[in-house]
């Protein structure tokens, strides 16, 4: 969407996103896409925006053209370290984006850890992460400026912004904002860190940073912000509730309204089937032969009989619990006259069972760790339904990629499914969170499949629905507004 279609924010300060992932650098769910759909579509509308993030190895080793930029003093606890910061050649109307070197913290083979579990120091490397932006914020932003930090990787440099930086001239100037992206998730760890992470003592208590015994970083962010967001309005009202708030309800309902949910989008020039170049035919609502095609050829490589009357339902996510896996394992699938594709990596039980699934389903069910986006690409390009039977699903983006390119959602009615999802319109969701529910709808949609007519409808008002950035991003720059707003008028932290 050109610049022009978006407003001018009505407010001088420069956005600062802090985030462990982004787009095209480090990925490993939707975090890192939809941060890039806000920074990117902000940067468009005029907003001077930029974004930090760790350098990690992958970093290094797949962008070699990215230059040191500084070097700054971090206190973290009782240490003093150094880090060098880089920077990406920015090309106009793009944010400018920054990177946080050091060898010990990110020069490792993952983001986040390795075989299944955390890498034990986490706390350091997001402590370093946060102190070094903060420190290195007044050079890549020295004027007006407001921080957007994103999950509890990032969540530190907001506690530190009210403690650490508090009184600082430069400091007090800058308003922040708390995206949660997901919060099962949220940076628990044993009150003996307090020390090495640089946190008083005195903040540890139940109104601020202490969580049933732990350290929650997450918590104390909330606590910190001018403002706070979640990635859809459904998600907004679950947070809230003792069932969906993941233990932290009550901090979300005292938030009131200084707590909104923002439905993320998609980047519609990136994923557009009239003009995917990684697809074996084009099409879009008005030609959609081309999708069949590009059934015909998924049906193929996945070893699958070539049958356009045969539903192709594909599956495009990390194979982890969130997901739904162990709904689909246990609802009897293969049963159905369907195909089914699984595109994803994760758990290494989840691996195993799926393969099982493809060894007793010989022809009728593909399986493909090799995750990249053109896979993904190529599965919903060629794919009928799309399986999402989340257990819980703040957002999601594949739901909406998937609708733009004809695979309507089978889905649960939880988060931002319910918000983008029309039950018999453009999908088929269900409610309950057991494997008969999701095998109900599973029964519908394949049913509703031989109906080509009705279903060739769904397919086009599916595709024409607009999951595109503006319209979020009016609502964060009203967000941002409110939060500038709250800042000139803040109390002190309890």
């Amino acid at each position: 969407m050109p610049s022009a279609a978006l407003p001018r924010p009505g407010f001088d300060e420069a956005v600062v996103h802090l985030t462990a992932e982004y787009w095209p650098y480090a990925r490993s769910g939707g975090l890192a896409e939809a941060v890039r759909g806000i920074a990117r579509y902000q940067a468009r509308s005029g907003v001077p925006t930029m974004v930090l993030l760790p350098f990690h190895r992958t970093i290094r080793r797949t962008f070699p053209w990215i230059e040191p930029f500084c070097e700054v003093g971090v206190p973290v606890g009782p240490r003093w370290e150094r880090a060098r910061i880089f920077r990406a050649p920015a090309s106009p109307g793009s944010p400018d984006t920054y990177f946080i070197g050091s060898a010990e913290y990110f020069d490792r083979e993952s983001l986040y850890g390795s075989n299944g579990d955390a890498y034990p120091d986490n706390h350091r490397r997001f402590a370093f992460f946060c102190r070094a932006a903060l420190e290195a914020l007044p050079q890549i932003s020295p004027g007006p400026t407001l921080v957007h930090a994103h999950d509890w990787h990032a969540a530190l440099a907001l506690v530190y912004l009210r403690t650490h930086a508090d009184g600082q001239p430069y400091y007090d100037r800058v308003a922040s904002v708390m995206t949660v992206h997901n919060a099962g998730y949220q940076g628990r760890f044993g009150p003996e860190v307090l020390g090495e992470l640089g946190l008083d003592p005195r903040h540890y208590h139940w109104r601020f940073l202490e969580w049933y015994g732990k350290l929650n970083v997450l918590k104390g962010a909330l606590v910190s912000a001018d403002m706070v967001t979640t990635v859809s309005p459904t998600h907004a009202r679950e947070l809230r509730t003792a069932t969906g708030g993941f233990g932290l309800h009550h901090t979300f309902e005292e938030l009131g309204d200084r707590f909104v949910g923002i439905l993320n989008g998609i980047e519609l020039d990136l994923w557009d089937p009239a003009t995917d170049p990684v697809l074996p035919t084009r099409f879009d609502a008005e030609r959609l032969p081309g999708k069949g095609a590009c059934k015909e050829r998924l049906q193929t490589m996945c070893g699958f009989e070539v049958d356009p009357t045969i539903p192709l339902v594909g599956m495009s996510a990390r194979l982890v619990q969130q997901k739904g896996l162990d709904l689909i394992l246990a609802a009897g699938i293969t049963d159905l006259r369907a195909q089914w594709v699984f595109l994803g990596h994760g758990e290494r039980r989840y691996h195993e069972r799926l393969l099982e699934l493809a060894r007793g389903a010989p022809g009728r069910v593909a399986v493909r760790f090799d995750f990249s986006e053109e896979l993904e690409h190529r599965l919903l390009g060629g794919a009928d339904m799309l399986l999402m039977p989340s257990l819980y699903e703040p957002c999601g983006i594949t739901q909406m990629r998937a609708q733009r390119y004809g695979a309507l959602p089978v889905a649960r009615r939880v988060g931002g499914l319910s918000d983008t999802v029309e039950d018999g319109v453009t999908g088929f969701l269900f409610d309950e969170y057991r494997p008969e529910a999701l095998r109900a709808c599973l029964v519908k949609a394949t049913g509703e499949y031989v109906d080509r007519c009705a279903w060739l409808g769904r397919m086009r008002t599916a595709m024409a629905r607009d999951f595109g950035w503006a319209r979020s991003v009016k609502e964060y720059q009203d967000v941002y507004r409110r939060a500038l707003r709250r800042h000139a008028q803040r109390v002190s932290l309890p």
